[in-house]
């Protein structure tokens, strides 16, 4: 006897905590192998962009948020938390067109921001800060020095993955404390960018700006359909 497909309300009983597994089982290799590529690429275009400027760059300017957000050692657990925030959406992946629109849309938006970069050159003021007290930011200024600041790529790629999340949450109606965890996680990395003086509140507003024009293109997109779990 042939099993009959199931029905849309079969699915829609599912709970949304299974139906999340579900998606992160499949394509699984395929997601982890092209998520650590995909990491992997954008930090070497990025640190090579950031220390072979092709000309001097320009340093940008502090606004009083800037001297309002005081330095935090620990910001430095939210600033590296992002890594694995922005590997979520392409986890949760329902099929191969939903994983190649997250890796598509983050793709176009590293490769804007890095053009930026190139075009226009740019980094956070020195500031007076003894770095020696706060050992956690000790290695990251020993590591990233400062450059490529406008746009905030770190904020940007917080901002998009905030809302192909809330697709994905919203599409296996995922009860609501998720959706303020997916904001809140966002939120604290954009206050680490400048809890850590990594980015200057311009900075912020450009990596907004930007994530919000690729998201609302990519959402406009005709072949980008975030189907229901």
């Amino acid at each position: 006897m042939t099993s009959r497909p199931a029905s849309p309300s079969t699915l829609r009983s599912v709970p949304w905590y299974m139906a999340l597994g579900q998606r992160i089982a499949t394509l699984w290799v395929v997601k982890m192998i092209g998520t650590a590529l995909g990491i992997t690429g954008f930090f070497f275009l990025y640190f090579w962009v950031m220390h072979n400027p092709p000309s001097e760059p320009t340093v940008m300017p502090l606004t009083p948020l800037d001297h309002w957000v005081g330095v935090s050692d620990d910001a430095m657990l939210l600033y590296g938390s992002l890594w694995f925030y922005i590997s979520l959406p392409s986890a949760l992946a329902r099929d191969k067109a939903e994983l190649w629109a997250c890796a598509r849309d983050a793709a176009i938006m590293a490769t804007v921001g890095l053009v930026v970069f190139w075009f226009f050159p740019t980094t956070v003021p020195v500031f007076p800060v003894d770095w020696a007290n706060y050992p956690a930011l000790q290695f990251l200024k020993a590591t990233d020095v400062g450059g490529n600041a406008f746009p905030s790529l770190h904020v940007a790629f917080a901002v998009l993955t905030t809302v192909m999340l809330g697709r994905q949450l919203r599409s296996v109606r995922a009860p609501g404390w998720t959706h303020a965890v997916n904001v809140l996680w966002s939120l604290g990395i954009v206050y680490s960018t400048l809890a850590t003086r990594q980015h200057v509140l311009i900075d912020v507003l450009g990596g907004m700006l930007l994530a919000g024009v690729v998201s609302w293109a990519g959402t406009a997109r005709s072949g980008l359909v975030w189907r229901e779990a």
